[in-house]
């Protein structure tokens, strides 16, 4: 009796992104939340530089949409011009009309990750364990100011103070400010590559 061969599936491939050769090539977005005193609930967008790292913002309040998720990002670009590109989940906030039409004003290429697959947005997957690990797990936050000031004392101190491996062993700041355009034909210099080696 002859069996029936079984189909396989192709999986899915990892889209295919340009590799980031410059600050504001490609920010990356995710949200994440914890709870304060009285069992309030907080969320934070996070905003990150693929190329140096840079913790761009961390907004804080109990809710956050996406004309926020748009307000956030037209301060970002007002102080250092608008990315090229624009890496997100499939989450409401990021799907709305409004952030929409604000990458299209802007000429922002909005790029979403596949469903359940964090590997596609390694940057910023990397960071948030950080974050949780050095700032969220280890502090009890009184409320939304209180959390805003201590999550950003620990922003500034990991973009001003925390050497990455990526960077050549400096921080973000320090690696944007010592940045200039290569040569054409030069070798890429740290954190040029969409998967560098250690995502720190």
């Amino acid at each position: 009796m002859r069996t029936k061969k079984r189909t396989r599936r192709a999986r899915a491939e990892p889209p295919r992104l340009q590799p980031v050769q410059a600050p504001n090539d490609r920010w990356s977005m995710d949200f994440m939340e914890d709870s304060a005193a009285r069992g309030r609930r907080i969320r934070t967008l996070n905003v990150l530089d693929e190329y140096s790292r840079e913790c761009l913002a961390i907004e804080v309040d109990t809710a956050l949409s996406g004309a926020r998720v748009c307000r956030v990002l037209g301060r970002l670009a007002a102080e250092r011009g608008a990315p090229r590109e624009i890496s997100v989940d499939n989450g409401p906030e990021y799907t709305s009309v409004a952030l929409g039409e604000w990458a299209a004003d802007h000429g922002v290429e909005l790029h979403f990750n596949r469903p359940g697959k964090p590997t596609d947005n390694p940057f910023i997957e990397s960071f948030n364990g950080k974050f949780r690990d050095e700032c969220l797990n280890e502090n009890w936050f009184l409320g939304v100011d209180d959390a805003r000031r201590i999550i950003e004392v620990w922003r500034r101190e990991y973009n001003e103070e925390r050497p990455h491996m990526s960077l050549g062993m400096r921080p973000p700041a320090e690696f944007v400010a010592l940045w200039s355009p290569p040569a054409p034909g030069a070798p890429q210099t740290p954190g040029t590559s969409t998967n560098p080696p250690g995502l720190s």
